[in-house]
């Protein structure tokens, strides 16, 4: 259940841990933790995706160290045990992103949800909202990480030869075809070698849910690929990967969701 709706959240509010993990991209001039700090779902905590991703490197939103992990988890409240629901104010979903870290770092995905529609539409719903500031109680938090969960760019190098898996691109067409520019400065227009794209938009519907689990299994049925070998997923930063990691969960749930980190932000450096 990687997808939970506004009336189960509500109905369970009180028996979750809430998460805001709202990013924007650069170019939008918003700021997640501000929009946050004036409105958000009772008892939600803000996750700060640029913060609490590796800092000592120049790529944007790379996982950081299980240490590094661990205090982040335990400054936020966050017990090993506890059932979790994610949600974002953001046009590319950054909620998915969060969701794939805590499953990285070994949280039961089964207790780890993403709100189907986010912030959007529970306030279009007219759901209850504050802006009440959340204090937290330390906690002490343990991860175990899954490293078969990620890939880095020699391994995407050595699959272009060896084609043992399949790498899903969720960039726009025009940026997958190197037709417009790159929005991040020092990276060439493109994409990776025998990749594939699906644009993350094309599974997300104009109210920020997703779209039906017949229509994501078309989606990815299209693709003139060997089905049965592992989706390797891939954007501009790490964060609509994800995306596609979490819409593709939902259609396989034997599916262990794997990421490009380092994603075009790396591999398409001049």
């Amino acid at each position: 259940m990687s997808l939970v709706d506004t009336n189960w959240l509500k109905k369970n509010i009180n028996k979750v841990k809430i998460i805001d993990s709202s990013w924007h991209m650069p170019q939008t001039k918003r700021d997640g933790f501000e929009e946050y700090t004036k409105e958000h779902i009772p008892n939600a905590i803000f996750f700060d995706l640029d913060k609490n991703s590796k800092i000592d490197t120049d790529l944007p939103h790379m996982l950081t160290d299980i240490s590094s992990w661990e205090k982040i988890m335990g400054n936020m409240g966050i017990e090993n045990k506890d059932e979790i629901v994610i949600y974002d104010n953001s046009d590319v979903i950054s909620s998915c992103r969060c969701w794939y870290n805590l499953i990285y770092f070994g949280h039961d995905p089964k207790l780890v949800h993403v709100l189907d529609g986010g912030f959007k539409k529970w306030k279009e719903e007219s759901k209850t909202i504050n802006n009440k500031e959340i204090i937290t109680k330390t906690s002490v938090y343990s991860c175990k990480e899954n490293t078969e969960f990620v890939k880095n760019k020699k391994q995407i190098d050595e699959n272009i030869n060896k084609n043992e898996f399949n790498v899903v691109d969720a960039r726009s067409r025009e940026r997958f075809e190197g037709k417009v520019s790159e929005p991040r400065k020092g990276l060439r227009s493109g994409s990776i070698k025998n990749s594939f794209c699906l644009p993350f938009g094309e599974l997300i519907n104009d109210d920020h849910t997703f779209v039906s689990k017949d229509e994501i299994s078309e989606k990815f049925k299209s693709f003139n690929f060997v089905h049965n070998k592992n989706l390797v997923f891939s954007c501009g930063s790490g964060v609509t990967a994800s995306v596609l990691a979490l819409a593709y969960s939902l259609i396989n749930d034997k599916y262990k969701p794997t990421i490009y980190d380092g994603s075009w932000s790396e591999y398409g450096r001049n």
